[in-house]
């Protein structure tokens, strides 16, 4: 697995946010997130931040944009913290995981049942990216 910051799309990102707990790279129409190694992500400390950031940058909650989660480190989500993301009229276009983790597919499993839309997985940033770049993002 590679970071944003040491691939080619790194000269595309409009906006960088860094923390403490990891970092969101703003792209046209798409963001990346990186959390960094051995942190559990929740609303309050973590999603809710990012999303000020966002709603700060482009002045919306997210509803036109795709989320890429690039694990590139070991940690964990609260997967019901999505619930207080949607409580709070975050929304997002579409969520993709990119992780080449056979352990990720449980967590995608879980990420699921409280995301209101379909989680796509990649193995590949690269892929991922393209994905959303080729316009193949199913709105629903």
């Amino acid at each position: 697995m590679i970071s944003v910051k040491d691939t080619s799309l790194y000269s595309e990102v409009i906006k960088e946010f860094n923390h403490s707990f990891g970092s969101m790279f703003v792209f046209q129409g798409y963001m990346i997130v990186e959390i960094n190694e051995g942190i559990v992500v929740n609303w309050e400390d973590h999603v809710k931040v990012f999303s000020n950031d966002i709603k700060k940058f482009v002045g919306t909650k997210g509803k036109d944009l795709i989320l890429i989660s690039n694990r590139i480190n070991s940690y964990s989500v609260i997967a019901s913290d999505w619930l207080k993301f949607f409580k709070n009229n975050y929304n997002l276009k579409a969520y993709l995981i990119v992780s080449n983790e056979k352990t990720a597919n449980l967590g995608v499993m879980t990420e699921n049942l409280f995301f209101n839309k379909k989680i796509k997985k990649f193995n590949s940033l690269y892929t991922a990216v393209n994905y959303v770049k080729s316009g193949l993002i199913e709105v629903k």
